[in-house]
């Protein structure tokens, strides 16, 4: 049994007695228990019978415990903060392609315009690939990141590269996630054309949201991308390890 407190939601045991806190988002198309924080014993019976086939992504205690009862990984990564209140990394030029540097715009666009640079970035090998086809990574992944349904609406500090011919090649998106301005996804298109428009294009996103008041950004890199290595790189540090798991079951109609 599940009920509101705030905007968190409350599960409770057979007893009645709360065993675990969530925020209720989406993943992979699937309902999902997010920043799932367990408060009382019990927490994995009561995840088991009162939500099969959810994703649940909480820390790796809770992701083990109910990966011993039959759930399957869905992700596991590794949360990363860089405080704004300090030195920044110093912004980088563009490297300049055949048809020049590419600019920088503000998240505006239809969120299809993103998809065939952030499909490639994501290729098979990728930790964050999606196996399935194209509408179906749209469907699952991206659109309801960038509608909001999976990590808090957009900020305004997002932002995109796009070329001579106004395509988007790379991308930052930040959204809030419960208050707290998360990078939700870093993409660009792979090759060495681009080589160096996502480190350029995450410093800009650095220093506008410092610009427009933040005090930090977070993030989440998945166990094995090396992408980590670059935000360590720019200030970004570790503040915990994560486990999103699918709970065994389908999810009632």
């Amino acid at each position: 049994m599940t009920w509101k407190d705030d905007e968190r939601q409350v599960l409770t045991g057979a007893d009645g007695v709360p065993v675990m806190t969530y925020v209720r988002g989406e993943r992979a198309g699937l309902p999902c228990a997010d920043l799932a924080e367990v408060t009382g014993p019990g927490a994995v019976p009561a995840v088991l019978a009162g939500m099969p086939g959810w994703a649940v992504s909480g820390g790796v205690e809770l992701g083990r415990a109910l990966l011993a009862e039959g759930a399957r990984v869905l992700r596991h990564a590794h949360g990363m903060r860089r405080e704004l209140t300090g030195d920044l990394p110093p912004l980088a030029p563009f490297p300049a392609g055949p048809d020049g540097p590419p600019s920088v715009v503000p998240y505006d666009r239809d969120p299809r315009a993103l998809l065939p640079a952030w499909r490639a970035a994501f290729g098979p090998g990728h930790p964050d690939h999606h196996p399935g086809g194209d509408e179906e990574a749209f469907r699952e992944r991206l659109a309801p990141l960038l509608g909001g349904r999976v990590l808090g609406p957009v900020l305004p500090c997002s932002a995109l590269a796009v070329d001579g011919g106004d395509r988007v090649v790379a991308g930052v998106i930040v959204t809030d996630r419960e208050g707290q301005p998360w990078i939700a996804d870093v993409f660009r298109e792979p090759g060495p054309r681009y080589a160096g428009v996502g480190d350029a294009l995450l410093r800009h996103v650095l220093a506008d949201a410092a610009a427009r008041g933040l005090d930090s950004l977070e993030l989440a890199v998945t166990d094995g991308n090396p992408a980590r290595r670059r935000y360590e790189t720019l200030g970004f540090r570790l503040t915990g390890t994560y486990l999103t798991v699918i709970v065994p079951g389908a999810v009632p109609d």
